[in-house]
């Protein structure tokens, strides 16, 4: 069953005019007076949901049942990266959600290839928040992540303040760093702020300020991975210990 993202209230019984965005899918689609949907909003559960009427730029729909079924894994995963260059942000952005994330921070660092800044960077913003929508709609989330707006890295530590009971993990530095599955025990913790730089990594003065903002090195293992990689490796393992929950042991 086809599963369309809404932003509008949704309520059983509803007959709502679906917004343009989401239109253009059933349009796309092809679907027919009739058919079967599964609406959601974002703020949880899904609705069934079916095709009243089509027209030449509106879509019909008739609103039924709530179901108020959950499909997140692990804790609750902000990524914060140095974006990486041409089509690679728009690939992690689509893995991370359908591998769990729960929130995506663009970041530009000293050795970042890719530098955005006023319109230009508000929409690639909004691209990658369209990428987020279509992997939930496809992954079957139910629960859209943010993307936040492009900020240098020494900006978004600035503003971080107090974050509660989430870890700060920094990805990957130097012999200090704890490997992930040490930093997993006895159990991973219910809020992380994951912390990742750009291919030729955080500069030494980078990397002061991160610690300083009480993030702790953590080691993916020996092999160099990619920038675009190393994040979505810590999303796979952290949701294969939701599944399996002795996997770091």
């Amino acid at each position: 069953m086809q599963r369309i993202h809404v932003e509008a209230p949704l309520a059983a019984g509803q007959l709502l005019d679906l917004p343009p965005g989401a239109a253009r899918h059933v349009q796309v689609l092809r679907l027919q007076p009739g058919a079967p949907l599964t609406l959601f909003n974002g703020q949880g559960g899904e609705w069934s949901a079916r095709v009243e009427h089509i027209g030449r730029s509106a879509v019909q729909v008739q609103v039924d049942t709530h179901d108020a079924v959950e499909r997140e894994i692990g804790p609750q995963l902000t990524i914060a990266l140095s974006m990486p260059a041409n089509d690679r942000m728009d690939t992690l952005v689509e893995k991370a959600v359908e591998l769990g994330v729960a929130a995506i921070q663009p970041l530009m660092s000293e050795r970042s290839v890719l530098r955005l800044a006023g319109e230009r960077a508000e929409r690639k913003r909004a691209h990658w928040q369209g990428i987020a929508v279509a992997a939930c709609e496809q992954s079957g989330r139910n629960r859209v992540p943010a993307v936040g707006p492009v900020l240098t890295l020494q900006a978004w530590l600035d503003g971080l303040g107090d974050t509660g009971d989430a870890a700060r993990w920094l990805l990957g530095f130097g012999e200090a760093a704890l490997p992930l599955a040490q930093r997993l025990q006895p159990r991973p913790p219910p809020r992380l702020l994951l912390l990742s730089g750009p291919e030729g990594g955080l500069s030494a003065a980078e990397v002061e300020a991160a610690r300083r903002s009480g993030f702790l090195p953590t080691s993916l293992g020996p092999a160099v991975l990619r920038a675009d990689t190393a994040p979505l490796a810590a999303l796979a393992a952290l949701g294969l210990l939701a599944v399996v929950p002795n996997a770091a042991g």
